[in-house]
């Protein structure tokens, strides 16, 4: 069995294809301080402390022939991260939808990456900071065509990835990772770590050296037909719950618990997972050849070509309204 080539068949097969689309929205398309627009216009005001102080939550959905993926799992994630970092959002769920909805329509974008954020806004008034209700919560979204982080190349022989050795993970007790946040200055700068040493992607882990997650994905190893997961220090990922369900449909015994470094390169195999693309195989951690045999393994190749064949026929899916309905 050898990894399906997802991203050439988003690209040659008509079912994936772009409908058209108003040369306006050719890029994408952003609804920002209330309006729509082309993403290439849409603003943040300096003084929004979204902008300034890294201080909002926000989420990832994405669409795949004409159908958002798991969008109920992401909007009450967002909504559990809002909560947690005492934001509230100016729209309704269901008025989430609907933007979110419009922005897919309006770039016509059949396989769409769709982003939206709720930030702390502006403070009305400087002597109630200590009040969170004292501050004007602001909505942004988006929505651009679907681009994977990693390639059909790049998963068909595993990546190599770099547990990096100057970074730890933002500690839990810091800012709490299972609210998506803004804080990603550890996350990249150990990518620009792994970079230099000529590594794809870069890991993290926490001060003790257990796994937690890489920018932007959950991690994942198997071991003698086990699939594990890092249990706590990261971000409770919606592919990750794919990835989880699928091994347990497969038969393969999974864990979510502590993760030593030591049991990465020890794995059999080991896979990312994330919005922005799937399951993604990894060949080497640190120079480590995982299972001592270059490519992605039996069990994540499985995982991964079931994934996709399982959304493409509609699992978890909501279809977009491709019909106009200008909202907001």
């Amino acid at each position: 069995m050898t990894i399906t080539p997802v991203e050439s068949i988003m690209a040659t097969n008509p079912e994936h294809a772009r409908l058209p689309v108003d040369p306006e929205f050719h890029y994408g398309a952003a609804f920002a301080n209330g309006q729509y627009c082309d993403i290439t216009k849409a603003t943040v005001p300096l003084l929004d402390l979204g902008f300034n102080q890294a201080d909002a939550a926000y989420d990832v959905v994405s669409v795949s022939k004409g159908y958002f993926f798991r969008l109920e799992d992401h909007l009450d994630r967002f909504d559990s991260a809002c909560e947690k970092f005492l934001l509230t959002n100016p729209y309704s769920r269901q008025e989430t939808i609907d933007i979110l909805s419009e922005l897919v329509r309006l770039s016509g974008t059949r396989e769409a990456y769709v982003w939206w954020a709720v930030t702390r806004g502006l403070l009305r008034d400087s002597t109630r900071r200590t009040d969170p209700a004292s501050y004007d919560h602001a909505f942004y979204a988006y929505a651009v065509p679907y681009k994977f982080i990693s390639n059909d190349e790049q998963r068909a022989r595993g990546i190599d990835v770099y547990v990096s050795k100057r970074y730890i993970r933002i500690p839990s007790k810091a800012v709490d990772p299972t609210a998506k946040n803004f804080h990603w200055m550890d996350l990249k700068l150990s990518l620009f770590e792994a970079g230099a040493a000529g590594k794809e992607w870069s890991v993290l882990c926490d001060q003790d050296g257990y796994l937690t997650e890489a920018p932007g994905t959950n991690l994942f190893i198997v071991k003698n037909g086990q699939v594990f997961t890092p249990g706590t220090g990261c971000l409770e990922g919606i592919t990750r719950k794919s990835a989880l369900e699928l091994s347990r449909e497969l038969g393969y015994p999974t864990w979510a618990a502590k993760v030593h470094v030591e049991q990465l390169y020890d794995a059999d195999e080991a896979f990312m997972t994330s919005t922005a693309g799937g399951i993604m195989p990894i060949n080497t951690a640190d120079g480590h050849v995982l299972g001592g045999a270059d490519g992605p393994g039996a069990i994540t190749t499985r995982l991964h070509n079931l994934y996709w064949e399982k959304r493409w026929a509609g699992w978890h899916g909501t279809p977009v309204n491709y019909q106009r309905q200008r909202t907001a």
